[in-house]
């Protein structure tokens, strides 16, 4: 059994699964996974509720968290000890119990809410209940607890796993749209904006962090701190379209980068090369984000990411 978190699409909604083995009976992981008190000790805020389906709930977040203030939920179901079911605000959590030998098997599934942005953040929720579970382990082994934070490389490998730093290609009137969005796990908007930016003003050219040497850069057409800079894009010594990067933040979504490049029709060749080139930007700018600044330009992963859509989008000319 892997212990790496699935992620899957079941009825149009993203839905983490994790599975754990138990050594203990059913009973005492019920416990666990149900009591406020137990609870407090593994999973990321404070509950209160009462065991019976229709119940309200309330997650109250530590100080210390990057969440602030209190989330609503609902008991859905509570059938001890095999399921327990409720809503974390967009979220559903499901625990399920099954026994195994003299112990027991955790099914634990996160429906993500949210749409197309609480997806987003799966990466980020897989990592971190990996985190939780692991101190759930320990809690029932009476075994020390490891640090209770998440680690931003097991992050980086959901985001790959699970595609989520993929771009997508829209069409405009005027031709294509490169689009891509990224979850930046809660980080301030002017912390990331510092981070593009580098502290320096980008009224008259962009930022080297907001270019890379594929797209060479042209006039700043907007800088709004900290939600916005885009600015001309050059082909052959000219402007060819936008390249637009957006700062978003919801409060109980978390905060993202949106960046877009507009292309002239006459220029789709490049689609491929241009998808890839800033897939691998907005990887390089996660890590600077979480203060680690990696070079130089990865030029072999670039090639390699450019076949993979030059690949799927010579796929998709044949259907």
């Amino acid at each position: 059994m892997s212990e790496r978190a699935t992620l899957r699409m079941i009825d149009g909604e993203p839905v983490l699964r994790f599975e754990r083995r138990f050594r203990h009976p059913p009973a005492k992981v019920w416990r666990a996974v149900t009591e406020p008190a137990e609870l407090a000790h593994w999973f990321p805020a404070a509950v209160e509720a009462e065991p019976r389906p229709g119940a309200p709930m309330r997650f109250t977040f530590p100080d210390e968290a990057v969440v602030d203030g209190e989330w609503d939920g609902e008991v859905l179901e509570y059938d001890p000890p095999k399921v327990y079911m409720f809503r974390w605000e967009q979220d559903v959590l499901r625990f399920e119990l099954l026994p195994d030998g003299e112990g027991c098997l955790l099914v634990f599934t996160q429906t993500v809410g949210g749409g197309w942005v609480g997806r987003l953040g799966a990466a980020r929720n897989a990592a971190g209940w990996d985190n939780c579970l692991a101190l759930l382990v320990a809690r029932l082994d009476g075994t020390p607890a490891l640090a209770d934070q998440v680690a931003f490389p097991s992050i980086e490998r959901y985001v790959e796993e699970f595609g989520l730093g993929e771009g997508e290609i829209r069409t405009t009137k005027d031709g294509l749209e490169l689009h891509f969005a990224r979850d930046l796990v809660w980080k301030p908007p002017a912390q990331v904006w510092s981070a593009l930016t580098e502290d320096v003003d980008p009224a008259d050219e962009p930022p080297a962090r907001a270019v890379n040497p594929h797209v060479p850069a042209g006039r700043v057409t907007t800088a709004d701190a900290p939600n916005e800079l885009a600015y001309e894009w050059l082909h052959e010594g000219r402007p060819a379209g936008t390249v637009r990067w957006r700062i978003v933040s919801d409060e109980k979504l978390g905060v993202r980068v949106e960046l877009t490049q507009t292309l002239p029709a006459a220029l789709s060749e490049r689609r491929a090369q241009l998808l890839a080139a800033w897939q691998v930007h907005l990887e390089l700018f996660f890590a600077a984000v979480h203060g680690d600044v990696r070079c130089p330009w990865p030029a072999e992963r670039t090639a390699r990411l450019t076949e993979r859509y030059s690949a799927r989008l010579a796929g998709k000319a044949r259907l």
